[in-house]
């Protein structure tokens, strides 16, 4: 496994170290309530995964081959870059959740102290 057979991996880490950094700052997910995220996150992976495993043993899904790819299996053609990359997808759409309810709330609250004042 030469190093270049990293870099899928390694873009998909700072793409979550870059989700982790917009929770942090808006306190999205994680940083708001750890349990509720970390349970949400990995119900969505634990989903993927199981789908990714049927498609796989149905023969509709394969392994490609990629010189970017660390050659880990989790399972016979379930690459270990498939979980990561089913983390990110996982933990960007539940801060995209949580970014449109805060938005939602912000203009709802807005709303209601704009009509107060009438």
């Amino acid at each position: 496994m030469a190093l270049a057979g990293f870099g899928y991996l390694a873009a998909l880490a700072v793409a979550l170290g870059g989700l982790a950094v917009i929770d942090r700052r808006w306190r999205l997910a994680f940083w708001a309530h750890p349990r509720r995220a970390a349970a949400c996150v990995g119900v969505g992976v634990l989903g993927f995964l199981l789908w990714d495993v049927a498609g796989l043993l149905l023969g509709i899904f394969a392994r490609g081959e990629s010189p970017h790819m660390t050659g880990l299996l989790l399972a016979p053609d379930l690459p270990v870059e498939e979980a990561v990359f089913l983390t990110l997808l996982s933990y960007n759409a539940l801060l995209a959740w949580r970014g449109l309810v805060r938005v939602a709330e912000h203009r709802a609250g807005r709303t209601a102290a704009g009509e107060g004042a009438r």
